[in-house]
């Protein structure tokens, strides 16, 4: 198969499983629209997310990485009424984008956006004893991975869910010898799983109208 095909079965996917959503349209021609870079999660994988955040139950729920609040959005939706989320943005602009996106989604009191280097803000977090989390999804920068992995072991608990995005890098991944700081960034995460006796972990590869990569899964233990 090609990608084309991919992307028309994601499509059809969405299509026919996702119902059509104004605030979740509006988020993304906003993102759009500021001149964000169009790598937000699909609608197919966003429902993912928010699916896996309700099948745990999670009611407080971290997130490295916002770009303009989509995949926010969908976690933000699965937690109860008394639920949170943090959301962790180095980049000015995007944070001002998603704050706006979470307005307008009515969800502004739910999501916590904290605007600095999450290697930085992290430290913060602990110490605001704003965890344990129950779900950490991690979509930020590939090459501080390991630091953002072990970040979110330490505001875990026990059956806290770890999901990071993007470990396949179009089969990259693959490539000891790959020079891409990126590539080399999830190797380096591969590598900390298989030594961290803490959780239980999985990675599936993923096809659709994002291409070609994949995505880790951990339990903690």
């Amino acid at each position: 198969m090609t990608n084309h095909s991919w992307a028309v079965v994601d499509e059809y996917i969405a299509n026919a499983l996702i119902p059509a959503d104004a605030v979740l349209d509006a988020t993304l021609k906003a993102s759009v629209a500021a001149g964000l870079p169009e790598i937000q999660v699909s609608p197919a994988q966003g429902k993912f997310l928010h699916l896996l955040a309700r099948i745990a139950g999670a009611k407080s729920i971290l997130e490295v990485g916002t770009l303009g609040g989509y995949s926010t959005i969908w976690l933000a939706r699965a937690l109860p009424a008394n639920g949170r989320l943090v959301t962790l943005e180095a980049d000015a602009k995007h944070a001002e984008v998603a704050r706006a996106n979470f307005a307008r989604a009515g969800l502004d009191k739910v999501i916590d956006l904290r605007l600095g280097l999450a290697l930085e803000t992290l430290p913060k977090i602990e110490a605001e004893k704003l965890g344990p989390f129950d779900l950490v999804f991690i979509d930020a920068d590939k090459t501080n991975n390991v630091g953002y992995f072990d970040w979110a072991l330490k505001l875990a608990r026990r059956g806290t869910i770890i999901v990071v995005d993007n470990v396949v890098r179009q089969g990259a991944v693959v490539d000891a010898t790959s020079t891409d700081a990126a590539v080399r960034g999830v190797r380096r995460l591969y590598e900390r799983l298989s030594a961290e006796k803490r959780v239980s972990t999985t990675a599936l590869q993923t096809v659709g109208i994002k291409g070609y990569d994949g995505f880790v899964l951990a339990l903690v233990e």
